[in-house]
């Protein structure tokens, strides 16, 4: 299994970026896909989660402001993030576990990307 994050980088508060997971050796409508960030100093937190049934659900620090989508035919999952915010700035990393969501929980996934940045000023 590979998830290999990308389209991280520096953005002017108010902005938008697109993060990318792409997803090797699971089928990413078979999996509970998710995205986590964690910032300097601080632990891991769950951002959001999207189901095999395309039940999502949002941190509510990021509610109305970031979406989930995926690409089935791809086997990737990106993150829209708009109006970003200073405290957004985190490295975001995507996250899967086979079958349904059970929350935004770091143990309940088993496969991890490296991450990506996001820098927000």
């Amino acid at each position: 299994v590979q998830l290999v994050e990308s389209g991280g980088g520096s953005v002017q508060a108010g902005g938008s970026l697109r993060l990318s997971c792409a997803a090797s050796g699971v089928t990413t409508s078979r999996y509970c896909m998710g995205w986590f960030r964690q910032a300097p100093g601080k632990e891991r937190e769950g951002v959001t989660s999207i189901s095999p049934g395309d039940t999502t659900t949002y941190a509510d620090s990021v509610k109305g402001r970031f979406t989930i989508s995926r690409d089935n035919n791809k086997n990737t999952l990106y993150l829209h993030m708009n109006s970003l915010k200073p405290e957004d700035t985190a490295m975001y990393i995507c996250a899967a576990r086979p079958g349904s969501c059970y929350g935004l929980v770091e143990g309940y996934f088993g496969f991890w990307g490296q991450g990506t940045q996001v820098t927000v000023s």
